[in-house]
């Protein structure tokens, strides 16, 4: 899972980061609104933790921006104040969780672990959406934009390949292995360069990019970044 640590505190933001990469996440680091907002137009996230007092505005007008265009985005708030007025207001918005300053990494590494976990329950373990593309990989259906994509059953296969292999460059000797014990059909190189090109063709619209083409190496997701 993707996550945006949006913190001011370099110390602070450093050690969140260092602990949820060692947890296993992916993890990028904004210090101001600006910079998390840039990060958000060209990468969608599982989960932001976000700070309220920023040097460019404050994290619940931030957090009100994100959730009007991805209301799925978990936030968790930071904040230096235990007010209660606080809490109702970043609750308002559409926060899972608030975490007063300063707390125990080991603590919120728990908290985190939880709500993915509850988010990953929510949405099924056979599923994939990043708010423009949904797949639902057991009831062989998929959506773009609101709009039905129609894949074949060694598109599906392969796309589920690579979605549960996020940011991994995939050889194509690896991915025509797993393609193959997928349906104990065998697949040759054509039929999987044919496959690649086609799910591109079917989701890789306005200026979208889902596959990259490692060059001499293979393929890797990269979840619908803007070219």
């Amino acid at each position: 899972m993707r996550l945006l640590v949006v913190e001011d505190d370099r110390l602070l933001n450093n050690t969140l980061c260092y602990n949820l990469s060692a947890a296993g996440y992916t993890v990028d680091a904004a210090m101001s609104k600006s910079a998390a907002v840039n990060f958000c137009e060209v990468q969608d996230y599982d989960l932001i933790v976000l700070d309220v007092n920023l040097p460019d505005g404050n994290g619940f007008d931030f957090c009100m921006e994100i959730k009007e265009r991805r209301p799925d985005t978990a936030v968790i708030f930071l904040t230096a104040n235990d007010m209660e007025s606080d809490m109702l207001k970043g609750f308002e918005l559409g926060a899972d969780d608030y975490v007063t300053k300063p707390f125990p990494i080991s603590v919120f590494r728990k908290k985190v672990s939880a709500l993915l976990g509850r988010i990953e329950k929510q949405t099924g373990g056979d599923c994939y959406t990043d708010g423009t593309l949904s797949v639902n990989f057991s009831e062989l259906t998929a959506t773009l934009a609101g709009e039905p994509v129609i894949f074949t059953p060694l598109e599906y296969r392969l796309l589920k390949v690579l979605v549960r292999n996020p940011q991994i460059v995939l050889t194509r000797q690896a991915l025509l292995e797993k393609l193959w014990d997928a349906d104990e059909n065998f697949v040759d190189e054509h039929a999987l360069t044919v496959a690649i090109s086609r799910i591109r063709g079917k989701i890789e619209i306005d200026g979208l990019q889902y596959i990259k083409t490692v060059y001499g190496m293979g393929y890797m997701w990269i979840g619908g970044i803007k070219k």
